[in-house]
């Protein structure tokens, strides 16, 4: 019971907070007077104090030292004023997505973006949509953000959830193997798919697109896992395995270190774009159509 009291005094504390409290206290603080923040803020001397008083008043602290010349936050003022800022931030970024979602197009990937073509999208992209501002986001999730909330679409190499995510698959990429520069097979043109349970295979099994799978299960190569693309470099590049990965890899990463050599007698690896099906973005299907062409495109 005391618990739950705790819970809804908390809860209506959080309920009498308001942005405009926390606008004041940054205000008031980076101003360096109430005078100069009520200029800043457009508002009133006194409207300025009472905001601030209610701050004080919600969280239960003083949260200003004032002095006829100066004003200095308290030890909960500071703790205060780091925890304004973020949430401020947050409250900017929440109206700008708003107000701005359809003049920007946020493209999520786990490792690659478009691979080889990732530089010639982003080209003709600005070139045909100047109005619809691309970014490209790098996300080790395996929706590329997508279900995270930090895209508005993603290029996947890996089957998404058909009952959450629309989907296209706009191309295919060769599988390549990564090597230690000083490898053996580092001088060889090719590497044979039968080959590599010979070896240990680094792979991540959270956006990654080798699984064990790809051999018969009586001739598996020893797996170590890995976290994401760096940490996988990292490790090849220090001969402590080797790993697969679709041709965008090799365009996207140059690692002192490591090579990639053709993998023979794989399968291709698929390239999908994914959106959410019921509220996809306005310039979902230009992208989809953009990608598809340039991997249509002869090598």
């Amino acid at each position: 019971m005391r618990k739950m009291h705790r819970r809804r005094c908390l809860y209506a504390r959080v309920m009498d907070l308001e942005l405009r409290h926390l606008r004041c206290l940054v205000a008031i603080v980076d101003a360096g007077t109430f005078t100069d923040a009520a200029i800043e803020l457009g508002m009133s001397q006194a409207a300025v104090s009472r905001n601030l008083q209610a701050l004080e008043q919600v969280l239960g602290v003083r949260l200003l030292h004032r002095t006829s010349r100066t004003v200095t936050p308290t030890t909960a003022g500071v703790h205060a004023l780091a925890q304004a800022r973020q949430v401020l931030a947050a409250a900017d970024n929440l109206v700008a997505e708003a107000t701005t979602g359809h003049t920007r197009l946020r493209i999520g990937h786990a490792w690659s973006a478009m691979g080889r073509h990732t530089r010639e999208f982003q080209r003709r992209w600005a070139a045909a949509y100047p109005d619809v501002e691309l970014q490209l986001i790098r996300t080790n999730s395996a929706t590329g953000g997508l279900a995270e909330g930090l895209c508005d679409m993603a290029v996947l190499r890996t089957a998404a959830d058909a009952r959450r995510f629309a989907s296209a698959t706009v191309g295919q990429e060769r599988r390549y193997c990564a090597l230690p520069a000083d490898d053996p097979w580092a001088r060889r043109r090719s590497i044979r798919l039968s080959e590599v349970p010979k070896r240990t295979l680094l792979i991540d099994r959270r956006t990654g697109t080798t699984t064990p799978d790809l051999w018969p299960e009586n001739a598996r190569p020893p797996v170590q896992e890995t976290r994401d693309i760096d940490d996988w470099l990292a490790i090849i590049a220090a001969g402590g395995g080797i790993g697969i990965t679709p041709e965008g890899t090799t365009a996207q990463y140059r690692r002192d270190g490591v090579v990639f050599r053709p993998l023979r007698d794989a399968p291709p690896v698929d390239v999908h774009m994914i959106w959410r099906r019921h509220d996809p973005h306005p310039s979902t299907h230009a992208a989809v159509a953009l990608l598809t062409e340039l991997y249509r495109r002869p090598s």
